[in-house]
């Protein structure tokens, strides 16, 4: 066999992309239903993967934000932790209405990826904190 041929789809594919977004793929189709309220979730990892990934751009925009107003400390540190467990719990029980026990729960779900986001936005934070305020 040659190795230049294309390999065809299945229909069910096809269709399934054509449902999801006009053949757009998977990763439109993620993010369109991320944006989407009350979406319909049947792959668990997905939107889980969703949610650990929303919390690494909540860090990084609050990083940001901390670094250039001069915010320093454990106000800091404490103000990145509430935000950020706050807008991704409304964001899965207010927006998405998902069912929290299908993920093992509200801690499960509201500790998804934050240790990651919380290095993430502590590193994003003293760049640029020390590139604007130290002398």
């Amino acid at each position: 066999m040659s190795g230049a041929r294309r390999r065809e789809e299945p229909p069910h594919a096809q269709q399934h992309a054509l449902a999801n977004g006009g053949g757009a793929g998977p990763r439109g189709s993620v993010w369109g239903k991320a944006l989407r309220s009350d979406s319909a979730w049947h792959d668990k990892d997905e939107f889980l993967d969703v949610i650990y990934w929303f919390r690494q751009i909540i860090a990084i925009i609050l990083g940001v934000i901390w670094g250039v107003v001069p915010l320093k400390g454990f106000v800091g540190i404490a103000i990145f932790c509430l935000i950020n467990a706050g807008v991704l719990y409304l964001y899965f029980s207010s927006f998405q209405q998902i069912d929290e026990e299908e993920y093992g729960g509200t801690w499960e779900l509201t500790k998804e990826g934050f240790m990651t986001s919380f290095a993430l936005f502590l590193v994003v934070w003293i760049i640029f904190y020390t590139a604007i305020h130290y002398d």
